[in-house]
């Protein structure tokens, strides 16, 4: 037997590669379906089984095209409802893959057909269990994703999930390793930690949510405490996951167009299409086509996309490294974004040889900012970091303005006014600051320095739950 956690970093999230005497079990997969396909080949071994453990919000899963292709069967929890061919499990039910076995435990709470999947080894001992977004490390799901199902409540959900974990899952063996869909940076819980997985031995004595003396409303209370907004993207997600969503063959298809400046031009005009830059910060500062949007590559690039543009079906004309083209529409379709009509061919350089109009952002460092706050004229400083980080610690002369809910605030801040932006390490400020030039606002200053540098220029600092824009 041979497990394998298939970890992406940019979206904090863990597919899994169970191999058996030639057979094989994908747990959660990525839209992408190659690297699956790819793996079993070489292991010269048949995908039998793609088990899903519950209907993600956060990404589209690669099961339907996976199953196509492989000739795999689609197994979801009790109660799942899809508009395609899958089996749903009862709770209990086992399912052979080689010499191991996977069993089923229904475990509802952050959705209704949440299941863990205990994976038993060749000798029938209790081995590993894949928890999805039930338990995770250091923390467990949320329980408000699925509050308007039947009419549930956020306290509701997790009560469920409390009777889950109990009943389900703290009974089994310490050693028992786990195995859960997210680790630290997933909106799908609040403090997850960075850790991709453990035994639950050491989860017990860890995990907050798993003391043993802890009440059914101690619980409720304390996992229900502090949850931000879910992103608009995650409901429209989730409907791809029960209903199907275009093969990733086409949508990959459609958006391999290299075009010129002219053609990108025109076809941005044409179309209305959303013009995204994801070079690096320093790039887009430098210079970037008027009104395009950074989200760089190298941060986290899927979730800000999902949280910053709310119309999953926008046409979007990509800015991308060259070479990282393909790369940045497979990362858009992994949380839906499948209406990429094209690239920039030879990236913004090409923009540049034809002359035609280039935009910049200003950019000061933590001493210039310092110089700056000692002139008479008052500055407005929004810090676009979470509400959390802004109430532990921040610039005494700032305003929360959170990049998260920028859509919901625009209407508290004017493009008649001059703002300075910033953030813990300026990528987060360079996205703020690119939309609110994209809707007209002229007098931006971007603050480019380590958070940590702000102290030690002599700016003052405190900490406060008071002056945010944060309308979560």
């Amino acid at each position: 037997m041979q497990i394998e956690q298939i970890y992406t970093g940019c979206l904090a999230q863990g597919a899994y590669y169970i191999e058996s005497d030639g057979e094989v079990a994908i747990i959660d997969p990525l839209r992408e379906t190659e690297p699956y396909i790819e793996k079993a080949r070489k292991d010269n071994a048949k995908i039998k089984y793609i088990f899903e453990t519950h209907f993600h919000a956060d990404f589209v899963s690669g099961h339907i095209d996976l199953a196509q292709k492989a000739g795999a069967r689609i197994v979801y929890g009790p109660g799942a409802k899809t508009s395609y061919d899958k089996h749903t499990a009862d709770d209990g039910e086992e399912f052979r893959v080689g010499s191991v076995t996977f069993r089923v435990l229904h475990t509802p709470g952050h959705t209704l057909e949440s299941t863990t999947y205990l994976l038993l080894d060749e000798s029938g001992k209790e081995h590993a269990i894949f928890t999805g977004d039930t338990l995770f490390i250091g923390d467990v799901g949320r329980p408000d994703l699925a509050q308007k199902k039947n009419h549930l409540t956020t306290a509701d959900l997790a009560g469920m999930l409390y009777d889950s974990l109990r009943t389900k899952i703290m009974p089994l063996p310490d050693s028992v390793i786990v195995y859960p869909a997210h680790g630290a940076g997933s909106a799908c819980g609040k403090s997850m930690s960075k850790k991709t997985w453990d035994t639950l031995g050491s989860q017990k004595a860890t995990n907050y949510a798993l003391r043993e003396d802890m009440s059914r409303e101690e619980f409720i209370a304390e996992v229900s405490e502090g949850l931000l907004p879910p992103p608009e993207y995650f409901a429209e997600n989730v409907k791809r996951n029960m209903m199907g969503s275009e093969n990733i063959d086409h949508v990959m298809e459609r958006a391999d167009q290299a075009l010129s400046a002219a053609d990108f031009e025109r076809i941005a005009n044409e179309s209305g299409a959303l013009v995204l830059d994801v070079r690096s910060k320093d790039q887009f500062a430098l210079g970037h086509i008027p009104n395009s949007i950074f989200i760089g590559l190298d941060g986290s690039f899927a979730p800000w996309v999902g949280a910053l543009i709310p119309d999953l079906m926008q046409p979007i004309l990509l800015v991308a490294p060259i070479g990282r083209e393909e790369e940045t529409v497979k990362r858009l379709a992994r949380v839906g974004y499948d209406n990429c009509l094209g690239y920039l061919e030879g990236s913004f350089d090409s923009w540049k040889k034809e002359d035609k109009e280039v935009d910049h952002i200003e950019t000061i460092d933590a001493e210039m900012l310092a110089a700056k706050l000692q002139q008479a004229t008052p500055l407005e400083i929004l810090d676009v970091r979470r509400p959390a980080e802004w109430q532990a610690e921040h610039l005494s002369s700032s305003v929360n303005f959170p990049l998260d809910f920028i859509n919901r605030n625009m209407g508290m801040v004017s493009p008649e006014r001059s703002y300075h932006l910033h953030c813990k390490s300026g990528y987060r400020a360079t996205v703020a600051a690119s939309i609110l030039k994209a809707r007209g606002f002229t007098d931006i200053v971007n603050v480019v320095a380590p958070f940590e540098h702000f102290a030690s220029v002599g700016l003052a600092m405190t900490s406060s739950a008071d002056c945010s824009l944060d309308s979560a």
